[in-house]
């Protein structure tokens, strides 16, 4: 009979422990949620004025944005490398979650090539318009003539632009695929199939005196408070498949600190690429390499530590 009442006791003892820390948690994920909101909402209109009456602060004051919205979270972030200045730059980077967008952004002056759904978004669509996106319509052929004019001009006024070439997010662990396709507008077919102002204006192309560049941007969650990500730990991250966001978003600000690498490549001449395939290919290669690397490295340092220790 002690040993059954030991046993509920104890099994009682740990629900208990569990629903505090339950509590605490969505206590947590509410705080988070409130000071972001707070911090956010209030900084819109300015952005919007500094898109109409100071273009430049415009472009650099979303990477301060984003840099305060990281400690909101709770993300702490080893950089390794830089975009570089003195050119235009296409930046192609693997997807994972909507956390990949802060990290990013809080790297430089950058804007994103996102789909056109991401406009209708509440909240997000309002914010990616506010970062000076370019939405492109991957379902109507006909808009990749508007698509490749804007970036090439954006291109030619020395934007820094990001492409997620999966097309989707993962769960971290791997890299998809990339769609060559969705470089069309970055690096078009030939003179012919884009228009008239992609024409004049596209530096990779004219050969101007800065001619675009591209980089990779390999982005890796690899910590949890503190401690390397547990397989089912980086599923929470990831926010891929069908999942719905609200409900993910929840989980994820509940989960604590957060730890990320973004490594960022040396810079390669866009024009060193004979067509969009070439470009996807090396790009992806580039990454899924440098993915590998860093996530089998801190496996491999975490080993070593354990061994240490003992």
């Amino acid at each position: 009979m002690r040993s059954s009442s030991k046993s509920g006791s104890s099994k009682g003892q740990r629900a208990g422990r569990r629903g505090c820390e339950a509590v605490l948690d969505g206590l947590r994920a509410a705080r988070v949620l409130a000071t972001f909101l707070a911090f956010t909402l209030p900084l819109m209109p300015v952005q919007a004025v500094l898109l109409v009456v100071a273009p430049r602060q415009a472009r650099t004051f979303p990477a301060w944005y984003h840099r305060q919205v990281l400690r909101i979270l709770g993300l702490r972030v080893e950089r390794r490398g830089e975009i570089v200045t003195d050119a235009p730059v296409l930046v192609v980077a693997n997807h994972t979650s909507w956390l990949d967008i802060p990290l990013i952004g809080s790297v430089g002056p950058v804007a994103f090539i996102a789909k056109s759904e991401v406009a209708g978004w509440p909240l997000v669509g309002q914010l990616a318009r506010l970062q000076r996106s370019v939405f492109v319509d991957r379902a109507r052929r006909g808009t990749a003539v508007d698509s490749a004019d804007e970036v090439a001009t954006r291109l030619a006024a020395s934007d820094v632009l990001v492409l997620f070439p999966e097309g989707t997010s993962s769960d971290g662990k791997r890299v998809l695929p990339f769609k060559s396709s969705l470089f069309a507008a970055v690096k078009p077919p030939a003179r012919a199939a884009i228009g008239a102002t992609a024409a004049a204006a596209d530096p990779y192309l004219r050969g101007s005196a800065k001619p675009a560049v591209v980089q990779t941007l390999t982005l890796a969650y690899t910590g949890l408070h503190g401690l390397p990500l547990s397989r089912g730990e980086r599923a929470l991250i990831g926010w891929y498949g069908d999942m719905d966001l609200a409900p993910h978003a929840w989980e994820l600000l509940k989960a604590g600190p957060i730890d990320a690498v973004v490594e960022i490549s040396p810079p390669v001449p866009l024009a060193d690429f004979a067509d969009r395939k070439a470009l996807a290919q090396h790009a992806e290669a580039d990454i899924r390499e440098r993915l590998s690397r860093i996530l089998t490295g801190r496996a491999a340092a975490t080993r070593h530590a354990a061994l240490q220790q003992e």
